[in-house]
């Protein structure tokens, strides 16, 4: 075996970051040094695994077909040295990234149930929008997913961890916070502040409302939800959002679920996903295990939330 991992890690580096001098940096290398293994590399294997273009480095598709391999192959030695040096089988970094809702309400406290049995794993996590956690897994960034809602790209596999539900909301004090119903000519008419284009939660309330209402007086979009959620509940607005996020304000009588049609009793699902070309994670294993294994473990878990 001619090729050795100190040269997969600067192969894998390069097509991290795009270029060879931040992945000298990242490695905390000499550019000479990483431009020498990525060259002697490539003479190895005899492909080229890059070419320039302006000022990244672009895989070609010798680079593609190897990424996957590479990875597999560091992820791999890093068990190995990990799990010898500290005599723990589950060990090592596991990047995850998750949209908004599992990153605030659900993963704080798988992440603390790993914490207590699994001490050697060492968890990031990012929150992002759901777009960008699926680009964010495809593109290698990280290693395990959390989104709402479907995914439908066949380089992904999913698993459902739970049930979640979507709920239309106004303040207490809103016109139609008194109503028994409200029909679809007044949802028409009222002023609707939303999480923005790409989240997991708008494209599961447009999938479900473009049907029925064809223009809908969306007047703020909003990446964060506290924003959202504090104007709903002092001024003129309405939103469509998870009942994990609005559940305590309705407690506390801020916010009012309001009864929509029945087509806007909106179900969905939050689910891991992970590369299907990566080889089997111990680590992703054992945060899904975990995940499911919470969820069993809470009698008022999300599968059985309602807003009723």
């Amino acid at each position: 075996m001619r090729y050795s991992l100190k040269q997969l890690t600067v192969f894998d580096a390069v097509a991290d970051t795009g270029s060879v001098s931040l992945a000298a940096t990242k490695l905390s290398l000499t550019q000479s040094a990483t431009s020498m293994s990525l060259a002697q590399l490539e003479k190895m294997l005899g492909r080229p695994l890059f070419e320039r273009q302006g000022k990244r480095m672009m895989l070609t598709h010798w680079g593609v077909w190897l990424r996957p391999k590479a990875k597999r192959l560091l992820q791999d030695a890093q068990q190995i040295e990990m799990g010898f040096y500290e005599q723990h089988l589950l060990s090592g970094e596991i990047r995850v990234v998750a949209s908004q809702t599992p990153a605030e309400h659900l993963l704080p406290d798988l992440i603390s149930n790993i914490d207590n049995d699994f001490p050697e794993m060492r968890i990031s996590l990012d929150v992002k929008s759901t777009n960008s956690v699926l680009k964010g897994v495809l593109d290698y960034q990280y290693d395990l997913g959390v989104i709402e809602g479907r995914c439908d790209d066949s380089r992904l596999h999913q698993m459902v961890w739970c049930k979640d539900c979507l709920t239309i909301v106004a303040s207490a004090h809103h016109p139609y916070a008194l109503s028994d119903e409200v029909t679809l000519a007044q949802l028409e008419q009222a002023k609707w502040v939303l999480r923005e284009k790409g989240s997991g939660t708008r494209k599961e309330f447009d999938s479900s409302i473009n049907p029925l209402i064809d223009d809908l007086d969306v007047w703020r979009e909003y990446e964060h939800v506290p924003v959202i959620r504090s104007m709903v509940a002092n001024g003129p607005y309405i939103t469509c959002l998870p009942y994990l996020d609005v559940k305590p304000m309705i407690n506390s009588g801020q916010l009012v679920v309001l009864n929509v049609p029945q087509d806007l009793k909106i179900k969905r699902t939050l689910s891991f996903i992970w590369r299907a070309d990566m080889a089997e994670n111990p680590l992703a294993e054992c945060i899904k295990r975990e995940g499911l294994r919470m969820m069993k473990n809470v009698s008022n878990s999300v599968e059985s939330l309602s807003p009723a």
